[in-house]
């Protein structure tokens, strides 16, 4: 179970480096999508690939909702913070 928490900061990290690479921002959770599907299905050993299929599916999203709910929360954050200061 913990080697399987080890695959959403992964997918991130991945996402982050294509997207330093030039990936546009707009395909990167259906990047994070199709690793999470790709990993699902090679690295989870449950016997029905439909059962590795969905569990990918939950992992990519997870990832993509991950990043995207921690990065407005510091972006929420930052501009509170310029607002405290501006006053």
């Amino acid at each position: 179970m913990l080697s399987e928490a080890i695959i959403i900061p992964v997918i991130i990290a991945i996402t982050e480096v294509l997207k330093s690479l030039g990936l546009p921002r707009k395909f990167s959770a259906l990047v994070s999508l199709i690793m999470g599907v790709i990993a699902g299905v090679f690295y989870l050993d449950h016997p029905e690939l439909k059962m590795r299929i969905f569990q990918g599916i939950i992992y990519g999203l997870s990832a993509a909702g991950l990043y995207s709910g921690t990065k407005n929360t510091v972006q929420e954050m930052r501009s509170r913070k310029k607002q405290d200061y501006g006053k």
